[in-house]
């Protein structure tokens, strides 16, 4: 991994005062298979190799690997920590070794999702419907990746509402793929998603009441580094403090990389078209 240079070059001063940044401008980002992390992960590369000659490289790991990387120093940051439930289990063994900076999201939401058209309210009522909710041979929750925090709620509540279920997991895509061909055919399907997430802009969709608070509250979505970061580039570390968006900037963002297939053409045509909010941050973290 490319680390910083301590050593800073001061730019100038400027109405509000001196602003540095690192020498060495290359930065590797922990990433996961989340929709949303795609989105903001590929919308910050191109913003700081583009536009302000950083050399970035993403990384796609699991979640395990993401925080005990940031704590060896293996990733310089990640743009996406779940707060206070989802995530900190991940965080707790490395609290002392990863600095969680600010909030850029507020409100997320996590459980699991049904068609709207599905005559059902409750995860508690998927135990007297379960034979509806046949796949693959049997009763089935699909969800993504094993390692991802969702997947072990999702065990946690088929075990606490005793639910006949099996959870079936695979990637984000492949999940969406059996939700888009059950939705085609108004069959019921049960899978569990977040938000933001562009599926809820593509369906009409619903989440299941928790009314035993397994999947949590709502919660806000922080960014992360390893330490040292905010001391190595002040600069960037305001700049991602700044940066805030909300169901409509990311939703907008998650549906033109969908729209397009590719994260960096969607990415890059969302800033274009979003100039002044990009140029905020940007504008926030210099005055």
């Amino acid at each position: 991994m490319k680390k910083f240079s301590v050593t800073l070059l001061a730019l100038g001063v400027m109405s509000a005062g001196n602003v540095s940044v690192a020498d060495d401008k290359s930065l590797t980002i922990g990433t996961n298979n989340w929709a949303e992390n795609i989105a903001v992960a590929n919308m910050w590369k191109i913003l700081l190799e583009e536009e302000h000659d950083y050399d970035i490289e993403l990384s796609d790991v699991g979640k395990s690997v993401l925080y005990s990387g940031l704590a060896s120093g293996d990733f310089d940051l990640s743009l996406e920590i779940w707060l206070p439930t989802t995530d900190a289990p991940f965080l707790e063994p490395y609290r002392d070794r990863i600095d969680v900076h600010d909030v850029w999201y507020r409100g997320t939401g996590l459980g699991l999702v049904v068609p709207s058209y599905a005559d059902i309210d409750s995860i508690a009522e998927l135990k007297e419907q379960a034979e509806r909710y046949e796949y693959q041979g049997g009763p089935s929750i699909l969800g993504i990746d094993s390692g991802a925090a969702i997947a072990g709620l999702t065990d946690d509540v088929i075990s606490a509402y005793d639910l006949p279920f099996d959870q079936i997991n695979s990637s984000g895509p492949a999940m969406m793929a059996a939700l888009d061909g059950a939705y085609s055919r108004e069959e019921p399907m049960v899978v569990t998603l977040w938000s933001p997430h562009w599926a809820f802009a593509e369906y009409d969709l619903k989440y299941l009441e928790d009314p035993k608070g397994i999947y949590g509250d709502n919660e806000d979505i922080y960014w992360m580094a390893r330490p040292g970061l905010d001391e190595d580039d002040p600069w960037l570390t305001s700049v991602l403090n700044a940066w805030h968006m909300d169901d409509d900037s990311l939703g907008t963002l998650m549906a033109r990389i969908e729209e397009t297939g590719d994260p960096e053409e969607g990415a890059r045509d969302w800033i274009n078209d979003n100039r002044d909010l990009v140029d905020s941050w940007i504008d926030d973290a210099s005055g």
